[in-house]
């Protein structure tokens, strides 16, 4: 009997010990967390990550590769009993900021994670100024805990990748409407030169709009979704950068003369075609009255033989009235 005693005694003291080196767990308002069995998370069916909408943007030889099971995620709350065989992975899903130039594995990497370097299509080096808002995918936690180590360093590293691949093949938009083809075609010149800084610095917002809709598989990928990236600035090195300002500068006087002469030629267009409706008024009204009478007299020659000397005498005498001096021929 005071062998079970003990051992009853020594299961509850094993308990309480337990429960107060972690036993018990609780999951914060931003956390969520997930439990294995012996090294094995609980699974919620045969659903993958397949099934969801973060999927569609994968190929179809990267649909093959990340393929993982949808588990059971532990919402905000607690206490929850932790038995000995489990082990619980939390983590948070809030937003998060990171510098682009953030380096996980090396800190001292990219000027110790201050300016990401990359080349431009003209063999530019230059330096890139930015952050990256992200949190973690609670429908792909699987993926988080178990699919790759480190999953913070293959995002950085997957967003730097598609970064430097865009600019270093970035082009900017077709510009629409005719003064703006005129320019482009102008500058052309300019553009075989390379002033490829420029149209990444002039577009900022299509750049970063197009590293949002590269990044968006990540979260199929990594478990991490990358909500925004917001690249804030392109510094060329210095000693070139004199050369892009006179660039700059000869690019904005072929800007500002093409400008000014189009404004000309279209203002002497205007004058033209002004001055045409002018003439043609003119003579509009020039033939008008000759229309008028030739309507009169047919009129009058339809009215009868005796209108037409009627209309005649009646001209007369208004031209008498009008006349100072009347002279007549004499009948003999």
């Amino acid at each position: 009997m005071e062998i079970l005693f003990g051992a009853a005694t020594g299961v509850l003291v094993f308990l309480f010990s337990y429960c107060l080196l972690g036993g018990l767990y609780t999951v914060n308002q931003n956390e969520r967390a997930v439990v294995t069995h012996f090294g094995k998370a609980e699974r919620t069916g045969k659903a993958t990550t397949l099934d969801l909408p973060v999927a569609a943007q994968l190929r179809p030889e990267e649909k093959e590769r990340y393929v993982y099971p949808q588990i059971r995620v532990i919402g905000p709350g607690g206490p929850y009993l932790r038995l000995p065989w489990q082990r619980v992975y939390k983590t948070s899903v809030a937003i998060q900021t990171m510098n682009v130039a953030y380096d996980p594995d090396l800190r001292d990497a990219n000027q110790q994670g201050s300016i990401l370097e990359a080349v431009t299509k003209d063999q530019l080096n230059i330096g890139i100024t930015g952050q990256i808002r992200y949190q973690v995918c609670e429908q792909n936690l699987y993926a988080y805990f178990f699919g790759v180590k480190r999953p913070i360093a293959h995002v950085i590293g997957y967003f730097v990748s598609i970064l430097r691949e865009r600019i270093a093949n970035y082009e900017s938009a077709p510009q629409q409407g005719i003064e703006e083809r005129t320019l482009d075609q102008a500058n052309e010149g300019l553009a075989k030169v390379g002033v490829s800084i420029n149209d990444l610095r002039k577009n900022l917002h299509d750049l970063n709009l197009q590293m949002d809709q590269q990044c968006y598989c990540s979260a199929a990928r990594y478990g991490l979704v990358l909500n925004s990236s917001l690249i804030t600035g392109f510094n060329p090195p210095e000693e070139i950068e004199s050369a892009l300002a006179a660039i700059n500068t000869a690019h904005n006087e072929v800007s500002s003369n093409i400008s000014l002469a189009q404004a000309n030629a279209d203002q002497r267009i205007e004058q033209s075609r002004r001055a045409v409706e002018i003439e043609t008024n003119r003579a509009e009204a020039e033939v008008q009255p000759l229309r008028w009478m030739g309507q009169q007299m047919a009129e009058l020659k339809r009215s009868g033989a005796q209108a037409l000397p009627a209309y005649i005498r009646n001209v007369r005498l208004e031209l008498f009235t009008k006349a100072r001096r009347a002279i007549l021929r004499s009948k003999s």
